[in-house]
């Protein structure tokens, strides 16, 4: 390959000098962008001693038709930087002789005789300091490569992708209701049975029963930009049915259906700091920081908000410790949040109810010969202010009032959290009927722990073969707290009335990859299967993979896929996933996805 690379860079230099020497001198002037002759193993003899020695080539098959023609393009414009260098010296050098003859005459005696001679090494000083200044123009300019971007534009990379999806939602018989806490939190709230009124009508709850067909579609588009001194920026757009930060998918038909146009997001907004390669800090809304080899425990296109820093350092070969830190706000107090209760002083406003995620993350990489490797980690999150607090007492009369620790409430939610009541309304009838119109929080505090490794075997290269393993314990669970004041996660009876509390605080997940690593090329393939298991309060429900079981917790399974290339960067998928229920009533489905990618 040296060779066959350095016999290119011959030709092409043997060319610049064959084309300044054989193009006529009528024609030197002409610019890169004029016509070339063409290079073909058909093609007649040429005028152009250079291009029959390329045609030769050609016809030896030492060179192919489309390198010939670069090698063409690059001596043309190689040749024309040259005759452009070599003019301008020759300017120069009329204009310094004349500027000499004329500072001679001006101090010469009457009748002085003058011959002008200018030596050969300042000839050749002039033409290599103006061939430099030629070059340089000509690199920063790029008039000597026409069609090539300016410098500030080839800063800029531009990257995407589209997803075409079939997905099929399939219920078996028996599933109980899955109540929508969700639906409730982020509408009115909802209006409970007690001795002074009664619901005539259920909560909002899930599909647990009528099978659904979806055809779906997910379309990203984003630019990274290289600033300067290490610094860098990047934007992304996604489509989607809503601003979930777990899906950007859009349901055809959706969005009021009639070929309605959809919607896009701003899904990633960050500016990026890497003074060395082995630090990197971010601040904006970025990819996951934290190294997550399952969707356990992050959703695998979660985007965090706030601030990260990723650190590593190879200190021994083949041994690499890493370590990622960062705060993220989960939820901000609206500036001016208030109650709809007044006394003598005016409307209450509400004490800040900001939501926080802390996480740090240490880990090493290890390679213990070039077929194997091992990445290990440890997590540790803490959630701030995530668990929900009974109110003070609070009297409401209509859905429209409000309690003072209504804020405490989450505005996204999937499902299979544990819930607890948010608002403390007493019973009155005097002198206006009290109702219980109820918003819900989370029961538990969440701090996980989180432990990941990856194992991949390549000593069958291309096809490798990868154990991934998760492991979640949620180290803030009170199971006694919890149950105290929990409304859902019970575990059913006979006679259809709730048993005791079973929520649980851990999960796991293990999965086998065999295959190609990444799937880029026509025919590459891998293919995958696992179990997952994810009690209801390891982790905060809304961040897990949306995809498992329709999303959330409280959930265990199978799992199998996989994917083949149909050509580059082009290649179809199909994965489906077996989800029962842990804790509560009972509830299952059978999730298949079909997909269709290509990335650019």
């Amino acid at each position: 390959m040296w060779r066959a690379e350095m016999t290119k860079r011959q030709l092409a230099g043997t060319a610049a000098i064959l084309l300044a020497l054989s193009v006529p001198a009528h024609a030197q002037d002409d610019t890169p962008s004029g016509k070339r002759p063409t290079v073909s193993r058909n093609a007649p003899p040429s005028s152009n001693a250079t291009v029959n020695l390329i045609n030769l080539l050609v016809k030896q098959g030492t060179l192919s038709e489309e390198q010939a023609t670069a090698l063409i393009k690059q001596a043309d414009d190689e040749a024309y930087v040259a005759r452009q260098a070599t003019r301008d010296a020759t300017t120069k050098a009329e204009g310094a002789e004349k500027a000499a003859a004329t500072a001679t005459d001006a101090v010469s005696p009457p009748g002085t005789k003058r011959v002008t001679y200018v030596p050969e090494i300042v000839k050749k000083q002039l033409r290599d300091e103006i061939r430099a200044e030629v070059m340089a123009k000509a690199e920063k300019e790029n008039w000597a490569s026409p069609g090539k971007y300016p410098e500030w534009a080839q800063r800029i990379r531009f990257y995407g992708d589209i997803r075409a999806r079939y997905e099929g939602d399939h219920f078996p018989a028996g599933n109980g209701p899955l109540e929508n806490f969700n639906a409730i939190n982020t509408g009115n709230p909802f209006l409970e049975d007690n001795a002074n009124a009664i619901n005539p009508y259920f909560p909002p709850t899930y599909n647990t029963t009528q099978d659904r067909n979806r055809f779906r579609f997910r379309a990203r588009l984003g630019a990274d930009v290289d600033l300067y001194d290490g610094f860098s920026a990047g934007l992304r757009i996604a489509t989607g049915d809503s601003s979930s930060p777990v899906s950007t998918n859009q349901t055809f038909g959706g969005n009021g259906g009639d070929f309605s146009k959809y919607a896009l997001w701003l899904d990633r907004a960050f500016i990026k700091y890497q003074p060395v390669q082995d630090f990197v800090g971010s601040v904006g809304r970025f990819d996951n920081p934290f190294w997550s080899p399952t969707d356990l425990v992050w959703y695998k296109e979660l985007g965090f908000d706030g601030f990260a820093i990723q650190a590593k350092h190879e200190v021994d070969e083949g041994f690499t410790p890493f370590f990622v830190g960062g705060a993220f706000p989960i939820f901000n107090t609206d500036l001016n949040a208030g109650l709809n209760t007044a006394d003598l002083n005016g409307p209450i406003k509400s004490p800040s109810r900001d939501r926080w995620l802390f996480g740090t993350q240490a880990g090493f990489g290890a390679r213990f010969d070039p077929e194997t490797n091992l990445t290990v980690a440890v997590a540790y999150y803490d959630f701030a202010n995530l668990r929900g607090k009974l109110s003070s007492t609070c009297l409401v009369a209509t859905a429209t009032d409000t309690c003072d620790t209504d804020l405490l409430r989450p505005l996204f939610a999937q499902k299979g959290n544990t819930y607890m009541r948010l608002r403390n309304i007493p019973t009155v009838t005097t002198p206006v009927t009290t109702l219980n119109y109820q918003y819900y929080g989370l029961a538990s505090d969440f701090r996980p722990v989180v432990a990941s490794v990856q194992l991949d075997f390549a000593q069958f290269n291309p096809i490798h073969i990868i154990l991934d393993g998760e492991y979640v314990w949620n180290t803030a669970f009170n199971r006694g707290a919890v149950g105290a004041v929990a409304v859902n996660n019970f575990a059913p009876t006979s006679d259809g009335s709730a048993g005791p509390f079973n929520g649980g605080n851990q999960g796991w997940l293990a999965r086998l990859t065999v295959g190609d690593k990444e799937v880029k090329h026509l025919w590459d393939w891998n293919a995958h299967v696992g179990y997952k298991y994810l009690e209801s309060d390891a982790m905060v429900d809304a961040f897990v993979d949306s995809d498992f079981g329709l999303g959330g917790t409280n959930l265990k399974g199978y799992f199998i896929g996989g994917n083949v290339g149909l050509g580059e960067n082009v290649w179809a998928s199909v994965r489906w996933m077996s989800a029962n229920s842990i804790a509560g009533l009972p509830y299952a489905v059978d999730v298949v996805q079909l997909d269709l990618n290509a990335r650019f």
